[in-house]
């Protein structure tokens, strides 16, 4: 294993990124189409901390401005197929850290080697399953820091150098995606959001001393995802198969050192989507194998687990701007008993069942140039809950400003918002898009 942080991959350029860029530049030059797109976008946001902050800036946790650009470039490759080529890149001045940073979401090439074939080869946004703000088979990388500070929620998603394929046929469709490279959530750590640190047992403001060790680049660590589907009178049925490790660091290699690392994982899910009753439903499920401690005995390392998911969104009969939709998810720890037994003295215990409900209402009011939205986590079991209302504005065809907040509210530290409860922030975006 490597001994590297989250950090340290930040956006970086990996050597298969490299040799693509020269491979897309090339093939600017040898194809005959000139067809292509270029668009962006020029942003500045920042916040008001509302609550009791023990982060390293009391008085605010975003202060920044972005510039993107998306160039997209179609270039002939055969008499027949054709690809396409994008790049969207961002020049990022961050006031918090008061750094100037260059970050690639997007550099790929997309191509159909057969009729029944798609392929897009490089560094992407990968998303798949039911879920609305809630993951059950999507293991892809996100971005929890963007999403609690206020940033735009197509943050949430990191992206990812990988290879994905798409296969067509009549009996079902498959979709495949490897990851050479294990790419981290980004996850709180202390500085810009303070935390709840299981070690110390308490709040933590300060950037975690903790040490990060990543899977090494090996072929045996190259993450899979697998998504067989087919759709059967406007129903989508699902299955998924994921190996690779866990997305946080799950695994304490030494409690005295805070050497944490991430296990090894296997996800085996299912969903079905469609229309009932005049909106929208969704059932997704997912099997956590943790290859590292299949027994749960092993109070160092996430148990295996089962995660149900269940949604319905539709627009409401009397109102036909205002669109509602609700879901709830279980998440059942599996050995329970052995992971009670072995539980460390001064721990918080979790418990069997973690209960999530969400709420949506979105709203699009002054022909369509406001778009109102609520979207709010509570927890029954852990009794904490995340408020996000938003209002944008649309003043021009090039010009919006969004206005909203991270509230945040619970009755135990270590829960999932109870802990973030000193993180409550008021944020502000303007965009103008080109």
């Amino acid at each position: 294993m490597n001994n590297r942080t989250d950090n340290q991959n930040r956006y970086s350029y990996a050597p298969a990124s490299l040799l693509l860029l020269a491979l897309l530049i090339t093939l600017l030059f040898v194809t005959t189409s000139q067809a292509s797109d270029l668009h962006g976008f020029v942003e500045g946001a920042g916040s008001v901390k509302l609550g009791d902050e023990r982060a390293e800036k009391n008085s605010y946790n975003l202060g920044e401005t972005r510039a993107q650009l998306k160039y997209t470039y179609f270039p002939s490759l055969t008499e027949v197929y054709d690809g396409e080529l994008s790049l969207k890149g961002e020049l990022l001045y961050d006031g918090y850290k008061e750094e100037l940073s260059i970050e690639i979401r997007d550099l790929n090439l997309f191509i159909s080697p057969a009729p029944s074939v798609d392929m897009k080869i490089g560094r992407q946004i990968l998303t798949w399953g039911t879920g609305d703000l809630l993951f059950v088979n999507d293991l892809f990388p996100k971005d929890y820091v963007s999403f609690f500070t206020g940033r735009a929620t197509e943050y949430l998603k990191l992206p990812s150098d990988a290879v994905r394929a798409w296969y067509y046929h009549d009996a079902f469709s498959l979709d495949l995606v490897l990851i050479p490279r294990f790419q981290a959530n980004r996850s709180i750590r202390g500085k810009r959001l303070s935390f709840y640190d299981g070690l110390r047992g308490s709040i933590e403001g300060t950037e975690s001393t903790r040490t990060f060790i990543t899977p090494k680049r090996t072929i045996k660590n190259a993450e899979v995802a697998l998504r067989a589907y087919k759709t059967v009178k406007s129903y989508e049925a699902a299955l998924y198969l994921f190996k690779g490790f866990y997305k946080e660091p799950r695994m304490v290699l030494d409690s005295a050192n805070e050497l944490f690392t991430y296990p090894r994982l296997r996800v085996y899910g299912a969903s079905l989507r469609g229309p009932v009753a005049g909106g929208i439903a969704n059932v997704e499920v997912g099997y956590y194998d943790s290859r590292d401690d299949t027994g749960g005995a092993d109070s160092s390392t996430e148990n295996s687990s089962v995660k149900y998911l269940f949604g319905f969104t539709r627009d409401l009969a009397f109102r036909d701007d205002l669109k509602v939709g609700v879901q709830y998810m279980v998440e059942n720890m599996l050995d329970y008993g052995q992971y009670k037994a072995n539980l460390p003295a001064g721990e918080a215990l979790r418990d069997k069942n973690r209960h999530l409900a969400t709420l949506r209402l979105t709203s699009l009011l002054s022909a369509q140039t406001i778009d109102a939205n609520l979207f709010l986590f509570y927890s029954p079991t852990d009794r904490d809950l995340h408020l996000r209302p938003s209002v944008g504005y649309k003043a021009t065809d090039t010009v919006k400003v969004t206005l909203g907040a991270n509230i945040f509210s619970g009755s135990k530290e270590h829960t999932q918002f109870g802990s973030l409860e000193g993180n409550n922030n008021l944020y502000l975006r303007a965009r103008y898009s080109f």
